[in-house]
């Protein structure tokens, strides 16, 4: 981002609400999918929920296949919509699951969209994980026709390609959730516990910012969530300024619930925040559109990257 010495903005003046899911957001963050289905679960989901709702922020559940499977646990994801009754909370399920499957894990927290979730190279790590995914996309398509909020196709860490975007876009997906390379590492993390890469897999993925930058560039009219190793509020402001239009961050939040209680988590996402408005001031921008619209410079191995895929760093550079 390029630094602007005279923005004639005051810190007040700056407003990071948006308009999500037809409901009003104070901020462009989304407590991205965690987890679900156990006791403990159930305290991070509360906290989540009403660190969420006293933020202004989104939130999305871990997968709910368990509560499915096993109905007893649905508390452990409900208590997400009872922590937040109006807030936007967004359920979870992988691509595979079935239409009926869908259905019930909306119902379960009273969705505002439904997160359908890509891990290929996750459930080739597994030594239980899938192995067929042929009409995975015939699959996501009937789920899209019959789902009555709207569907998110999320990647878990290995990030979406502008060919995978297109074909969702094909189907009547409206909303990504790029989940770059960046973050956490689901295949090392299967390696850990007797994987079948043997750590060979472990840089797998499409950087989150050279899949933000793909997808961009498509110039389709979607919404666009930036995860995948997001983890500072500049961060934040320059997946923005690229062209994202929440940011989604999982695992650093979770470590700070866990290491520094609700208390703790509640104070980062204030310094988040007075973090993230003043990247918006110190760039001369007083809101998320404004910011989109000011020169970013991309180099290194995204600019590399972008360029190998016909795409110029160079748009956001100079406009």
């Amino acid at each position: 981002m390029i630094n602007n010495s005279m923005p004639e903005l005051n810190l007040e003046d700056i407003d990071l609400s948006v308009n999500f899911l037809g409901k009003k957001l104070e901020a462009p963050l989304l407590i991205n999918a965690l987890t679900g289905g156990t006791e403990q679960a159930w305290s991070i989901n509360r906290d989540l929920a009403l660190l969420s709702r006293k933020h202004g922020l989104a939130m999305a559940v871990g997968s709910q296949t368990i509560a499915i499977n096993v109905p007893e646990l649905r508390k452990t994801f409900a208590v997400a919509r009872d922590c937040n009754p109006d807030g936007v909370i967004i359920a979870n399920l992988g691509a595979g699951s079935d239409v009926e499957k869908a259905m019930e894990a909306v119902e379960m927290i009273s969705a505002d969209a439904l997160q359908i979730h890509f891990n290929v190279p996750q459930e080739l790590a597994m030594s239980e994980g899938e192995r067929k995914f042929k009409g995975l996309l015939e699959n996501v398509k009937q789920i899209v026709q019959h789902c009555p909020v709207p569907v998110i196709a999320k990647e878990v860490g290995f990030g979406l390609s502008r060919e995978t975007a297109k074909k969702l876009y094909g189907i009547g997906v409206r909303i990504f959730d790029i989940g770059g390379r960046g973050g956490t590492s689901f295949t090392f993390i299967e390696d850990k516990r007797d994987g079948k890469f043997n750590n060979e897999f472990n840089d797998w993925g499409i950087p989150t910012a050279v899949s933000l930058g793909e997808i961009v560039s498509l110039e389709l009219p979607v919404q666009l969530i930036a995860s995948g190793g997001i983890r500072t509020a500049a961060d934040a402001a320059k997946a923005i300024s690229m062209g994202a239009d929440l940011v989604g961050i999982a695992g650093f939040f979770l470590k700070i619930l866990l290491a520094q209680g609700f208390a703790g988590l509640d104070t980062k996402i204030s310094e988040f925040k007075y973090r993230l408005r003043s990247a918006f001031l110190m760039t001369g921008s007083s809101n998320s559109k404004e910011i989109k619209q000011k020169p970013l410079v991309i180099l290194g191995e995204t600019a590399e990257w972008l360029r190998a895929r016909g795409v110029d760093p160079c748009t956001w550079a100079i406009r």
